[in-house]
């Protein structure tokens, strides 16, 4: 395993994220340290990187390489964006954090930062076709992508830093700056000649801290029980008000907001003059947020180089196998239960009719159902839901998620309505506790089946006669304890399915 540091300087904020790589092209970040630095601020009066906002940032970086330093880190990788790539003193700037810091800057060009961006997205979304908005302090990047691929990408050079900036100065109230915000980068917009270009279906991906900011105000409005910005999913309806109420407040009552963060709160109104403009110039209805940009999209360079040509084509699975290796989940154990779980699902069909989304929720919950025991044994399935609630999954929706975890939960005998199923009603649907019970008996057979971890039980082929499943194993050895273990869930089994289970 190898530890490395990933800095990432953009015009607002300097970031550090710790990762560690593992063997076979996984990852996890086990470290992040953020400043706000406004590097490119005043940089619109003569493009020069202001003497304040240097000796700010070097204070930064010696901080962030002195964490380096005391948490094993064996190589780091700088990059700096659209302030210092517009930056006239850009190479003493450079000159000066390689030696006061011993970190040394790669300026990405605006293409490269672009590809990043999207390889972080594309590895951890299952959306075919988006538009991906990435809004930073000093530039916009719009990235237009097909079938997984990347198409067109354009770099606007105002972001939230420098919008700001840009009509800071004069005497307007907040609405009527707001408005010459908006009215100023639509016609940035439309210099960018391809958006005709764009397939109607594609989705609208955002990326960067305004739009954290944005989920964070969205969770304390609406109560949103989850605390997971990737793959948050907000109607543009929702979110004008939320603009409507920003745009108006002084610094001193924005900075209050619960979920806003103060260090970003003067520079909020213009990110989201950004999006509306965006939104209603390409009519998105709604978009998707990504917790994934630039940075990830060099922990995949680093940990997988393969997706420097073709992206991740199973994105969930990457992730939940990189979850089972980082909680320590034994594999061949899991890798069986996942096989059992799919056999169940699909031969029990004719009974719970569940069309194959479902799979994919039984197949996440089949996958980190003993994750729990990371933290400990007795009532592990309590804490593997809450762990599956908590991890970093990709590929999935918030709702999977929620099933997911509760079906886990379910794989030992619990009553989930009485572990906060309500407290997640915003998310679901009202059948989801019956889908979910159903889940959840099929998965505490399929583990049941592989009870002693030794692989005894290889098939299963289950034949539906009258009131009855009669459930026949193929096994090679001795598979008591499995049936034995198995035949425990009868009396869920008939509750769900309204039949008797009999395994042979």
């Amino acid at each position: 395993m190898e530890k490395i540091g990933i800095i990432d300087l953009g015009s607002n904020s300097a970031r550090l994220v710790i990762v560690n790589l593992f063997e076979d092209g996984f990852f996890m970040v086990v470290d992040e340290l953020k400043e706000s630095v406004r590097l490119g601020q005043d940089m619109e009066r003569d493009g020069f990187l202001k003497p304040q906002r240097v000796a700010e940032t070097v204070k930064t970086l010696r901080m962030f390489k002195r964490l380096c330093d005391v948490s094993g880190v064996t190589r780091i990788i700088g990059v700096a964006t659209e302030a210092v790539r517009r930056a006239k003193n850009q190479r003493s700037f450079l000159d000066e954090i390689q030696t006061s810091c011993g970190v040394k800057l790669r300026v990405l060009s605006a293409e490269e930062e672009a590809v990043l961006v999207y390889r972080g997205v594309i590895n951890t979304m299952d959306i075919p076709k988006g538009v991906i908005l990435e809004i930073g302090g000093g530039s916009t990047k719009i990235i237009y992508y097909n079938r997984r691929n990347m198409l067109r990408f354009a770099t606007i050079p105002f972001g939230a830093v420098t919008l700001t900036d840009l009509f800071s100065g004069e005497e307007l109230r907040p609405e009527e700056q707001a408005a010459k915000m908006e009215e100023f980068f639509l016609e940035k917009l439309n210099e960018v000649d391809w958006l005709g270009e764009i397939d109607p279906d594609a989705q609208m991906i955002g990326v960067g801290g305004s739009f954290r900011n944005l989920f964070k105000i969205n969770k304390m409005v609406h109560k949103y029980p989850l605390d997971i910005v990737h793959n948050f999913n907000l109607q543009a309806e929702d979110f004008y008000p939320v603009y409507d109420m920003i745009k108006v407040l002084d610094l001193d009552k924005k900075k209050k907001i619960k979920g806003l963060s103060a260090e970003r709160a003067d520079i909020l109104p213009a990110a989201f003059a950004i999006i509306k403009t965006f939104v209603q110039r390409l009519n998105f209805t709604n978009f998707t947020f990504s917790g994934s940009g630039l940075r990830e999209g060099i922990m995949f360079n680093q940990a997988f180089p393969a997706t420097v040509d073709k992206p991740i084509l199973d994105v969930m699975n990457y992730s939940l196998t990189t979850l089972v290796k980082y909680y320590g989940c034994d594999e061949r154990h899991v890798e069986h239960v996942v096989n059992l779980s799919v056999q169940l699902f699909k031969q029990l069909r004719v009974l719970h009719k569940f069309p194959r989304q479902y799979l994919k929720v039984l197949k996440v919950a089949a996958m980190l159902h003993d994750c729990g025991m990371r933290i400990k044994y007795y009532n592990h399935q309590r804490h593997s839901c809450y762990m599956i609630l908590n991890s970093t999954l990709y590929g999935v929706t918030h709702r999977e998620i929620v099933l997911a975890a509760f079906t886990a939960c379910c794989h030992k005998k619990e009553d989930i309505n009485a572990y906060n199923w309500n407290c997640y009603r915003d998310v679901l649907q009202e059948d989801d506790i019956e889908i979910v019970k159903r889940l959840g008996v099929m998965l505490r057979i399929a583990e049941s089946l592989d009870r002693s971890m030794a692989g005894v039980v290889k098939g299963i082929n289950c034949d539906i006669l009258g009131d009855s499943v009669i459930m026949k194993t193929e096994v090679e050895g001795d598979a008591s304890l499995e049936i034995r273990d198995a035949l425990a869930a009868s009396a869920e089994f008939k509750k769900s399915f309204r039949k008797n289970l009999e395994i042979l």
